[in-house]
């Protein structure tokens, strides 16, 4: 471990290329894997990398510049033969908002351009609120991106939310990894992730498997990446955006696949083939379910506002099926500067109602005080019938407010 930034500065230095890179040249580094957040989709951080002769494990700069890019990523994918939603061209101010949405229709998206993980996103239902919204999205995707760049998209009712990951060579071969459902979200959070999607039809699994690996294919892709996808009721679907980095929800297409994405990611950054790797379309096939959820420390019955402080009692689960993906430990402090994830849980079965009751022994199972966490409020939302029977679209946990309230896990001290 090498100590990057200021004192007084927690989050600069993640986001400081130069400092990153002089670490790495000073300690010999040859690689640099930028993790699923700060700059992973940095392309100037790709582009110094280049410079500075260092292998950036993940996409060349001009993926990551067109597929960060939602309109450029969206044009990308009409010309790669893919469906998309209804939307605007790019808008900079309110006042070209109107005649824009009237072109889309209601309900509608605001988006940012650039960036993600919901961050200049408004839905809007009535013209009424279409300035406020705009207005309040250029804000906040200026401030969290730099780019205050937005355009209009059509709003789909209760869509399921699935992604298909895919992994390519340098030689232009790609594969895809079958899918994920991370329909399960919280103002476009995502909270639980299953692989494979359940209930969903075969013939519409290919579908998006056959668009996730024609869009990879049109850009260019190189690494691993995500293709994300809506899936309405008919079982007709729309292409979202492209995520050039390995995702939080990985694990669970590792634990059906065997697969190490994270492996594979490092030896196609070091000039192997998949072919190298052992993988074809056709060696890839699905064993089991997998679930994953992620354990936060923050209150669900206080409108999920993060906690802090130091962690002072921390017992976790093990036994078959279970994974763990954190770094915490008893004694560790949490901090308001980054985010609330402390640890993921990622459980395996031979089907989903055998993954989900594992993901439940294990969330039990945890003892962890000092701070308030989301475990219960996990617990409880994998108990529900819905979700066990598989299907459940992004309006899942708006249509259960229940889950959120009275939650006495949430206290410092108290056990599950």
């Amino acid at each position: 471990a090498y100590e990057i930034g200021q004192p007084g500065h927690p989050v600069r230095g993640y986001l400081d290329i130069d400092a990153l890179l002089a670490v790495a040249k000073r300690v010999g580094a040859d690689a640099l894997h930028p993790g699923y957040g700060f700059l992973s989709e940095s392309e100037a951080l790709a582009q110094a990398c280049e410079l500075a002769e260092v292998t950036f494990v993940g996409p060349p700069p001009q993926v990551l510049r067109l597929t960060g890019d939602k309109v450029a990523a969206r044009e990308a994918a009409v010309a790669a033969g893919l469906p998309v939603l209804r939307a605007s061209a790019p808008l900079t101010e309110p006042a070209a908002a109107a005649a824009a949405a009237a072109a889309v229709g209601f309900p509608l998206f605001v988006k940012a351009s650039a960036g993600g993980g919901g961050r200049g996103l408004r839905r809007v239902n009535r013209p009424e609120d279409l300035d406020d919204a705009v207005t309040s999205a250029i804000r906040e995707a200026a401030a969290a991106f730099g780019d205050g760049t937005v355009f209009l998209e059509q709003a789909l009712d209760r869509p399921r939310h699935i992604e298909v990951q895919v992994l390519g060579d340098a030689t232009g071969e790609v594969v895809h990894l079958y899918e994920r459902d991370c329909s399960v979200q919280r103002r476009h959070q995502k909270v639980v992730e299953v692989a494979p999607a359940p209930l969903l039809d075969a013939a519409v699994r290919d579908r998006l498997c056959a668009d996730a690996l024609a869009f990879a294919r049109h850009v260019g892709y190189v690494n691993a990446g995500t293709v994300e996808f809506l899936v309405a009721a008919d079982g007709s679907h729309t292409f979202m955006e492209m995520n050039p980095r390995i995702q939080v929800e990985h694990t669970v297409t590792e634990e059906v696949t065997g697969v190490d994405l994270v492996a594979a990611q490092l030896r196609v950054a070091g000039g192997a083939t998949l072919a190298d790797l052992g993988l074809s379309q056709e060696s890839i096939s699905i064993r089991g379910a997998a679930v994953q959820c992620r354990v936060t420390t923050e209150d669900p019955a206080d409108g999920f506002r993060p906690d802090t402080g130091k962690i002072t009692r921390y017992e976790s689960p093990g036994g078959s099926g279970v994974r763990l993906d954190g770094a915490t430990y008893q004694g560790a402090a949490v901090t308001p500067y980054f985010d609330s994830l402390l640890v993921k849980v990622t459980t395996r079965g031979a089907d989903l109602e055998q993954a989900t009751a594992r993901a439940r022994r294990a969330l039990a199972e945890f003892r962890i005080r000092g701070v308030r966490t989301n475990v219960k409020f996990l617990h409880r939302l994998l108990a529900e019938e819905d979700f066990l029977a598989g299907g459940v679209t992004t309006s899942f946990l708006d249509d259960r407010p229940a889950l959120f309230l009275g939650d006495g896990g949430t206290d410092r001290t108290s056990r599950l």
